[in-house]
């Protein structure tokens, strides 16, 4: 991908960035109905919205991580292939580049974050062609999870790829899925660690390993098993899935996924040598559901932790969507005895209960300077056809009572029936909040019924393309 500067556009009352190269247009033409905006929430302070990726692509699966020592400093990455984009005016402007890895012919299922240092990292896994369809331990290619650096805050980053675990091309090999990356950047004994969590895929079962570095991720342990038994092989409801930790202020390890119909917590005070027996904290509906017009879709859980007041830290919070409700919702539980009891689920959206639309694809960060739960999805509240998405900003400053709803992007898009990703990305800094997610560019009708065309063509991707935008609100100086 190229660098591309950003041009700013407003839109109906918000503020948009687009990139443009040389040789393309400013704005993409579109043909059909209008864009829906969604005027039911108020416009999230300060927004400001860019798209990062200047043509329709196989883009999905975005995460994005600020600098707490330097936070005007931000990274993102998305896939596919492997791709990072970093701001170094705290999201006004951005530049983007291709950081695929060279050894396979995919990198995806990205994640970033800071350490202690400043230092840049990106967490992504490598294959060459996938197994069988979601059985993906069945017929397994030469695969791994691999890490690359940037010393420089994400301006520049390390040529060669660090392996976290590899697996050579040999029969009966297992599938490396889902990790994602989590720094220690607390003030305690293990300050700098770094950590990865993720789903091995066999051919008889899901396990959820763990590893972690010392040395600003120049080596990685051996990975344990921190399950406490393996789920389903099969990458659907009953499988160990959806990865996620935080640190507190003391050092310890807070790690959750999805486990059949619960979310589970384990927790590690020795810097993930060692972790305690699982527990199921919280009883879902099933995490795993369908969308309509949404090739696939989950209700993964975050956690999050308030690192003030004390030396364990206040609130610890964890976000998912479900169907409890018939239609999706995202929901918060709130814990303040660090993760012993935990709240009844909180709808997060603030649409009317059962009004069958779906809230879904939520990401969560707690801010470490002012305590918010920042939250960030699609939301359909304003189709009642339930087809088509904008983006929503959700934020607690009460510690998760309750939760304000802002419109982030108002622009409804349908996505037509294409994968949208596993997940979208939201970090957050004394109030200054960064959300990045997947946009189906808008089009009449997409392909016509028995039309068929190349991958390669342009044609493909202006009807079947998605683009990632990075959404930046900015409540302190609403404050003011």
């Amino acid at each position: 991908m190229k660098n591309c500067p950003v041009r700013v556009a407003v839109i109906a009352g918000i503020l948009f960035a687009a990139g443009i190269c040389a040789g393309q247009t400013t704005a993409q033409e579109t043909s059909g109905p209008p864009q829906t905006v969604s005027t039911a929430l108020p416009p999230a302070p300060g927004a400001a919205l860019t798209m990062v990726t200047t043509e329709p692509g196989y883009f999905t699966e975005p995460s994005i991580a600020v600098d707490p020592n330097h936070p005007d400093n931000v990274i993102a990455a998305y896939q596919d292939n492997a791709h990072i984009a970093y701001s170094t005016d705290a999201g006004k402007t951005w530049t983007a580049e291709n950081v695929e890895s060279k050894e396979y012919r995919v990198s995806g299922d990205v994640s970033v974050t800071y350490d202690n240092q400043g230092h840049a990292f990106l967490c992504y896994i490598a294959f060459d062609k996938l197994g069988t369809f979601s059985y993906w331990g069945h017929n397994a290619n030469r695969n791994g999870i691999y890490i690359k650096r940037s010393m420089d805050g994400g301006k520049t980053w390390d040529e060669k790829e660090i392996a976290v675990s590899a697996q050579p091309q040999k029969p009966g090999i297992p599938f490396e899925d889902k990790p994602y990356i989590v720094a220690d950047n607390s003030k305690g004994p293990y300050a700098g660690n770094l950590y990865i969590g993720w789903t091995r895929w066999t051919l008889t079962n899901s396990e959820l390993l763990f590893v972690r570095s010392t040395d600003d991720g120049k080596t990685w342990s051996i990975p344990i098993e921190i399950d406490n038994g393996p789920g389903l092989p099969r990458d659907d409801n009953g499988a160990l899935e959806g990865f996620a930790g935080t640190v507190g202020p003391d050092g310890t390890i807070y790690a959750v996924w999805g486990d059949g119909q619960h979310i589970v917590l384990t927790t590690s005070k020795d810097g993930g040598k060692t972790f305690s027996k699982t527990r199921n904290i919280i009883q879902t509906a099933p995490i795993i559901f369908g969308i309509e017009a949404v090739e696939r879709a989950n209700g993964f859980p975050q956690i999050g932790i308030d690192p003030r007041g004390g030396k364990k830290g206040k609130n610890l919070y964890v976000t998912w969507s479900d169907y409890r409700n018939g239609d999706v919702d995202v929901f918060c539980s709130t814990s303040g005895d660090h993760g012993k009891t935990w709240s009844p689920a909180l709808r997060v959206n603030t649409d009317q209960q059962h009004d069958g639309t779906d809230q879904f694809f939520q990401w969560m960060a707690v801010d470490p300077a002012d305590g918010s739960v920042n939250v960030v999805f699609y939301d359909r509240r304003a189709d009642q056809e339930n087809r088509r998405q904008t983006v929503t900003l959700a934020r607690s400053t009460d510690g998760g009572k309750t939760f304000a709803n802002y419109a982030w992007n108002p622009l409804a898009f349908d996505a037509q029936g294409v994968f949208l990703g596993d997940y979208t990305g939201i970090a957050a800094f004394n109030g200054r909040v960064y959300g990045i997610w997947t946009v189906k560019p808008n089009e009449a009708n997409g392909a016509r019924p028995g039309q068929t065309m190349p991958r390669s063509s342009a044609e493909y991707w202006r009807l079947r393309g998605t683009q990632i935008q990075i959404g930046v609100a900015d409540f302190k100086s609403s404050d003011k």
